[in-house]
C-alpha cells in the first residue's frame, strides 16, 4: 500500500502519535537502521502535521509506565483533600521578599484558589508549583530562584519520592520528544539535533493541580483556568479522566475538547517552540472548564530550554516562511520570568490566612 502524503489533521479530533521509534528499543523491532529510520520518519511527519494544524496532540509510546501515572494522581488528590490549614500553609508560595525567614520567591510552593490569575482574573483552581533547582543561596531570593517546598516526609512519605522518580521520567521522555520534533522539521538530510544546543541543562516546571467543581466558584461564568498559551518549549500532561474540562481553540475560533486517553499524555506546544519555527508552528491557546462536580486533577509538566537559552528563529524554519524572522530573539528565563510574575493575586485581606 503507498504511503501518502501527511493531510491537515482532522479539525475536530487531537491526532495520536505513537513515540516507540525515538526511545532505547529492542533490536528485533527495528531488524535494519533503514527500517528504524523510515519508523522515525512517519513519528515526525504526524508531529509535523498536529504542530502545524492543532498544536495538540496524544502521544503514546511514550515509556512512561501506567502504575507511576496513577501513583502521581493518586499523590495528588490525596494531598489535595486532606492537607489541613497547616499543611498548606508550611509550603505557601510568597511573593518575593516575604514569608517565613523572607524566603518567599514569587513562585515556588502551593497557592489557594483563586491565588492564580489568567488574562486579570482568578482561576478556580488550587496547585502547588515546581521548578527545576537551583544552586542553593540564602533569602531573600532571586524571582524563581527558592528552594521547592515539598509536604512533611513525616505525615505525606511518598509524596516527594513519586514526584522526583516522575520528573526523572519526563525529563528522559522531553529529550526524546525534542529528538522527533527536530526530525519533523528537518526530515532531509534526517536532523534529531537542533535543540540539543539549548538542552544542556533544561529547565522544568511542574504543576500539581487540583479543580474544585465550578459550580462552587461565587463568579458566574467563571473558568477553572483561563484562556492561555504556554510559556515554553512542550507540556506533557497528565490528568484523572475527567472528560469536558480541558478545551482547546480550534482555527476557527471555537472549541474543541481535549478529553483524556488512557496510556497516553495530552501534549501541546508552547511560546518557545513557535518562535523557533518563525510561526510554521502556532502555541495554540487553551482553557479549563470543569463543569462536572467531581474533584478534578492534573499534572503538567513543562519541558523547557536552557534559563539561558537564546531563542530565535531556526534558519530551516526562516527558509520555509518566507526567509524573514517573525519573532525577535529572547532569553528563555526572562521570558518565563516576565510570565510567572504576573500569575498571581496578592489579596492582603486574605493572604492572613495563611
Amino acid at each position: 500500500m503507498t504511503e501518502k502524503s501527511p493531510t491537515a489533521c482532522p479539525p475536530t479530533v487531537l491526532p495520536i502519535i505513537d513515540l516507540t521509534p525515538f526511545l532505547p528499543t529492542p533490536t528485533a523491532l527495528y531488524p535494519t537502521p533503514e527500517a528504524h529510520l523510515v519508523a522515525k520518519l512517519t513519528t515526525a511527519a504526524a508531529l509535523n502535521c498536529a504542530c502545524r494544524d492543532v498544536g495538540f496532540f496524544y502521544l503514546t509510546g511514550h515509556g512512561i509506565p501506567e502504575k507511576l501515572h496513577r501513583t502521581v494522581l493518586q499523590e495528588a488528590r490525596s494531598w489535595f483533600l486532606n492537607a489541613s490549614e497547616e499543611d498548606k500553609k508550611a509550603i505557601k508560595r510568597w511573593d518575593v521578599g516575604k514569608g517565613l525567614g523572607r524566603a518567599g520567591d514569587g513562585a515556588r510552593g502551593y497557592q489557594r484558589v483563586g491565588e492564580n490569575i489568567t488574562g486579570g482574573m482568578k482561576d478556580w483552581h488550587e496547585a502547588i508549583d515546581y521548578y527545576r533547582p537551583v544552586p542553593p543561596a540564602a533569602p531573600p531570593y532571586a524571582p524563581i530562584h527558592g528552594p521547592n517546598p515539598w509536604p512533611s516526609p513525616q505525615t505525606y512519605p511518598t509524596f516527594q519520592p513519586t514526584f522526583e522518580s516522575y520528573i526523572e521520567s519526563c525529563l528522559s521522555l522531553g529529550h526524546a520528544l525534542l529528538r522527533a520534533l527536530s526530525l519533523a522539521l528537518h526530515p532531509s538530510p534526517p536532523k534529531e539535533d537542533l535543540f540539543t544546543g539549548f538542552l544542556h541543562s533544561p529547565f522544568w516546571v511542574m504543576r500539581i493541580i487540583g479543580y474544585p467543581p465550578l459550580s462552587t466558584s461565587p463568579n458566574d461564568g467563571g473558568v477553572s483556568c483561563g484562556e492561555h498559551t504556554d510559556y515554553g518549549c512542550v507540556t506533557l500532561l497528565l490528568a484523572d479522566n475527567t472528560r469536558g474540562a480541558l478545551q482547546v481553540r480550534d482555527k476557527d475560533g471555537g472549541w474543541i475538547n481535549a478529553d483524556p486517553l488512557e496510556g497516553a499524555y495530552v501534549v501541546n506546544i508552547g511560546d518557545m517552540l513557535e518562535r523557533w519555527t518563525n510561526g510554521l508552528w502556532m502555541s495554540t491557546r487553551h482553557r479549563v472548564i470543569h463543569g462536572g462536580e467531581n474533584y478534578r486533577v492534573s499534572v503538567p509538566f513543562f519541558f523547557e530550554p536552557d534559563w539561558v537559552a537564546r531563542i530565535k528563529p531556526l534558519e530551516c524554519c526562516l527558509a520555509q516562511t518566507g526567509g524573514v524572522p517573525k519573532y525577535d530573539e529572547v532569553v528563555y528565563g526572562e521570558h518565563l520570568l516576565s510570565k510567572v510574575l504576573g500569575n498571581f493575586y496578592d489579596d492582603t485581606s486574605t493572604a492572613s490566612r495563611y
